[in-house]
């Protein structure tokens, strides 16, 4: 059986080959969560550039947690990199996919650069000079480092957010729909920062 896609910078090199200076790499997490915000993160790799981390990351899923926070340290020590973030009432109010852009759109924003070629995973964006690419988590490095700052910028404020709002075990499930998640959400109801908009909890505020 075939392991995880290895990052590489083929897509990146092709756009420093059309004189882009940077390759901004983005990528969101938090989509199918059913509490909390949506995290985007926005990664820029200048013209030609290598680091030691590119060898190393991968699509934030396939990495440790621990890896993961390594990463990040590397990644933020050496190019920018930035963290957009749409609330869960934005992804109630303008939809998920909606939200998604406009996480990412502000994480670009951030960034501030110049004319840049933009990697999305697979999200059309307003943006000039976009390329959406299905899978771009696993196979660019830009975006593979986009997807781990996201996801570790997202699971520090999921254990914030389980201190503010205990019992429903936000540090161990990040907000997603597992068992636990779903029994507290029967026997204390939806929280502040619960998406109204989801069937599991939106169930739950029905006048039955």
């Amino acid at each position: 059986m075939a392991g995880p896609l290895i990052p590489t910078l083929e897509f990146e090199e092709s756009a420093w080959s059309e004189g882009y200076a940077w390759v901004i790499g983005t990528d969101e997490v938090g989509v199918g969560s059913w509490a909390g915000p949506v995290a985007a993160a926005a990664v820029a790799l200048p013209s030609r550039a290598w680091f030691a981390w590119m060898e190393r990351v991968r699509d934030s899923k396939v990495l440790a947690p621990a890896r993961r926070e390594e990463l990040v340290e590397e990644i933020a020590a050496s190019v920018p990199a930035a963290v957009g973030w749409a609330s869960p009432e934005e992804v109630d109010e303008r939809g998920l996919t909606a939200a998604r852009r406009l996480a990412v759109l502000r994480a670009v924003e951030q960034l501030g650069l110049p004319r840049s070629r933009v990697i999305s995973d697979a999200l059309s964006l307003p943006l000039p000079d976009v390329v959406a690419l299905v899978d771009a988590d696993a196979r660019c490095v830009s975006v593979a480092a986009a997807s781990v700052v996201a996801k570790v910028a997202r699971d520090a404020l999921m254990r914030e957010l389980c201190a503010l709002h205990p019992g429903y075990a936000f540090c161990r499930n990040k907000g997603y729909g597992t068992p636990e998640h779903r029994r507290a959400l029967r026997r204390r109801g939806p929280s502040p920062v619960h998406r109204r908009s989801y069937l599991p909890v939106a169930q739950l505020l029905l006048p039955w």
